[in-house]
């Protein structure tokens, strides 16, 4: 396929083991993702270590097809696997249970609405008979084209609706399709009827339970009194007597909840499923027609690899999420005498999140503990003007740590720095110094650190010493357009260099990306105790691209993405094994031009080259530029208004 990126000489002293330790690889990887004995991220999409892919190896073999960073590459291999281990999961689940039914899941396109991801979703998911939810009328006009000609898999109709999302709904009824609209709101029955007797139809009907139990994590308000939709169980019997006056009680046959979105704790996955399964018993006992039960989403994704009850985790398996839910519906209409439905749900986010990961290069860095300083006033300072005592004391303190005086030589510094400034501030201290006491600062500060880094025990008050001193790795890429979730709602990703792995990491670094919004940034690293402030990284070599790599970044990101500083859409690659071993490009979607990302703006872009070709021609004529200089201004205005809107190495 490509070429085998250049080896890079390992270090003797550090392991790649190690590696896959300090960035907690096989933690949140769960057997998709590794490190190779060349020190590269390599992706497994079947969990299979002899069917592995060289992610360097595909970052290099896309440069060579003029596709560079940054840029999404999705493993469509893994795509499937999801799919199948929910399938699996559930299966198991149903046959240790003795459920007498099926389960399907139905992908909510909201979690990635890319055509293409959802058109895989949908083929991988055939053989399983999953469906898909849509949440919204352009989502149902695509699905409606998306599903042709195939009856047997479940559409579920969620969110707002007006007359002619309803309409959508029962014309997707009279063509075939096994389509449910979920009330959100009880005026939406009133549509659905109306439409349906319209077209003639006996509609599938659903309605969404607004569930006493409390939702958990970061939208825990999409279950309880508050919750955005669903009906209280009073309009559930109002919906419930109307139909039956209307003798169409046969035409209810879903209930449905949601619980909540990355849903850490399984104790609350438990309760809003109990909560559910007695609602439909008792609607099933009343004459509802019900065949399904739809538990929503909230299947939750281990960024950080913790397994624990925080926002960023669960603390539950997928099989045991899966165990709960068809004990617990098992359990209710066993006591209460009524069939087992179809278990439904809406898992976008534990199906999408995994199979797409973003790569981006570094472009350069910023240190703080590197400063030209020997400690010797008379070669670092070579003025004739005498050194004020504040820049005095910053010496002293740079000469005289060790290691019994740590805290102290750092709280003289401090002081020392504070004074400069304050004596700057009132006009009796030159730039010159201010600058001298800034190096001597920071260089006594890395001192101090050295010595830290040593002790078993570091005194609380150093304890920051490592993320003051974190250098700043500026990368190409837009946090608010591929990662948005990082941005508003401090959301973890699992972010490491995909090379070097066999050699120890040297700096510690926040990440930069290239808006100029002082939030375009990224300060918190994936650990399984706790958070970390910096990631450790390598030191950057002169001409040497240094790739960093953002996981699990499948649901979500890229429909969420803004357009802050006319940051576009990245080029996205679809991976996919090759038998008989390697990979293949199975498609390409380039990413934003200039040119397009202007015109999202509602730019002109048809007048954008002319009016730069006319200042050319007036600049000719009064001869600023020479007509080979006007022609050369003009190619290049026109070669960047269709080139890349991200920063491309020469």
């Amino acid at each position: 396929m490509s070429t085998h990126p250049k080896a890079i000489p390992l270090d003797p002293t550090w392991k790649v083991a190690q590696s896959l330790d300090l960035y907690q690889v096989e933690a949140w990887g769960k057997g998709y993702f590794s490190i190779n004995a060349d020190g590269h991220v390599v992706i497994r999409p079947s969990m299979d270590p002899a069917r592995e892919i060289d992610l360097l190896e595909v970052v290099q073999g896309l440069k060579a097809r003029d596709l560079h960073t940054p840029v999404v590459i999705r493993f469509s291999d893994i795509l499937a696997h999801r799919l199948r281990h929910l399938a699996e999961a559930f299966g198991s689940a149903i046959a240790e249970n003795e459920y007498r039914n099926r389960y399907a899941a139905v992908f909510p396109i909201k979690v990635n609405q890319q055509r293409l991801v959802v058109e895989e979703v949908y083929r991988y998911g055939r053989e399983f008979g999953f469906g898909l939810e849509v949440g919204s009328k352009p989502e149902l006009l695509a699905v409606m084209s998306l599903t042709e000609n195939a009856p047997e898999r479940l559409i579920v109709c969620n969110g707002f609706k007006d007359e002619s999302y309803i309409e959508a709904v029962i014309i997707a009824t009279k063509l075939g399709r096994t389509i449910i609209p979920v009330v959100e709101n009880y005026e939406e029955i009133h549509l659905i009827l109306k439409y349906a007797e319209r077209y003639s139809v006996r509609p599938r009907i659903g309605v969404r339970v607004k569930l006493a139990s409390e939702g958990a994590g970061r939208w825990r308000e999409s279950a309880g009194d508050k919750s955005k939709f669903g009906l209280f169980i009073s309009e559930i019997l109002d919906l419930h007597a109307l139909l039956k006056s209307r003798d169409m009680l046969d035409c209810l046959q879903l209930v449905h909840c949601h619980p909540g979105s990355q849903l850490q704790d399984i104790r609350r996955v438990k309760d809003a499923i109990n909560e559910l399964a007695h609602v439909y018993a008792e609607l099933k006992l009343m004459g509802a027609g019900l065949e399904y039960i739809d538990v929503g989403g909230g299947l939750g994704v281990d960024y950080d690899g913790s397994g624990t009850n925080y926002e960023s985790s669960m603390n539950y398996t997928l099989n045991e999420y899966a165990s709960d839910v068809v004990f617990r519906i098992k359990s209710v209409c066993d006591s209460r005498g009524v069939p087992h439905p179809m278990i439904v749900s809406e898992s976008g986010r534990a199906i999408a999140a995994q199979h797409s990961l973003l790569v981006f290069d570094t472009l350069g860095c910023s240190k703080l503990d590197e400063f030209p300083v020997t400690g010797r006033p008379e070669v670092d300072y070579q003025g004739d003007r005498e050194l004020p005592q504040p820049v005095r004391d910053l010496f002293d303190c740079h000469r005289l740590v060790n290691e019994r005086r740590l805290v102290e030589c750092y709280h003289d510094a401090l002081q020392a720095r504070e004074q400069v400034l304050q004596l700057f501030n009132l006009g009796y201290l030159n730039l010159e110094f201010r600058g001298l006491a800034e190096r001597l600062f920071w260089t006594t500060c890395a001192r101090i650190r050295e010595y830290c880094r040593k002790l078993d025990r570091v005194p609380e008050e150093l304890d920051n010493l490592e993320e003051m001193l974190s250098d700043i790795y500026f990368c190409n890429f837009s946090v608010f357009q591929s990662l948005p979730d990082s941005w508003a709602i401090g959301q973890l990703f699992p972010i490491m260099p995909i090379q070097r792995l066999g050699e120890r990491p040297t700096r510690n670094a926040v990440l930069a990306d290239i808006t100029c919004d002082s939030d375009g940034k990224i300060d918190r690293f994936v650990h399984p105790r706790n958070i970390k402030k910096t990631l450790e990284v390598h030191e950057l070599v002169a001409g040497e691209p240094y790739y960093l790599a953002a996981f699990l970044v499948g649901a979500y990101q890229e429909t969420l993405g803004d357009l802050h500083n006319l940051f576009g859409d990245t080029h996205v690659v679809h991976i996919r094994l090759r038998e008989g071993g390697g990979w293949w490009i199975e498609e390409i979607v380039k990413g934003d031009t200039a040119n397009r990302v202007l015109e999202y703006m509602e730019y002109d872009t048809d007048e954008l080259y002319p009016r730069i070709a006319r200042d050319c021609e007036r600049a000719v004529q009064e001869n600023r530029l020479t007509l080979a200089e006007a022609q050369a201004v003009k190619r290049f205005y026109e070669n960047e208004l269709n080139g890349y809107a991200y920063l491309e190495a020469e």
